[in-house]
């Protein structure tokens, strides 16, 4: 594993701790809840990269932060930097198919035409 992550997972371990202790909640509380043991919740505030990702979720839900979630990736801004790199100035829309051009086409013939006696 990449020093970088480790210490982005051992970061992560840290403020799960720290929540849970700002809450005041023993681990065997936030272990029961999680459905978890005490050694395993241990490793999860360790930051240990061997614990599956679902234990970190059960965990943060068991403090009441599952909602945290959702912030992960929300603002991909290299992905939205690459797609708008390969986007190009010149691109056309895509071709439309003959069922769709020819119900146009009927759509236009049946609209009917403004008489001249009228002008």
């Amino acid at each position: 594993m990449l020093p970088r992550l480790s210490r982005l997972l051992t970061g992560l371990g840290e403020n799960l701790r720290k929540a849970r202790l700002r809450r005041a909640f023993s681990a065997e509380t936030i272990a029961e809840r999680a459905g978890i043991t005490r050694k395993t919740l241990h490793r999860v505030e360790q930051g240990d990269p061997a614990v599956a990702l679902g234990i970190y979720a059960r965990v943060l839900q068991a403090l009441r932060l599952e909602n945290d979630l959702a912030a992960i990736a929300l603002d991909d801004l290299l992905g939205r930097k690459l797609q708008d790199a390969s986007l190009g100035p010149n691109r056309r829309a895509p071709r439309r198919s003959r069922a769709t051009a020819s119900a146009s086409m009927q759509d236009a013939k049946a609209v009917p035409k403004k008489s001249k006696e009228l002008s």
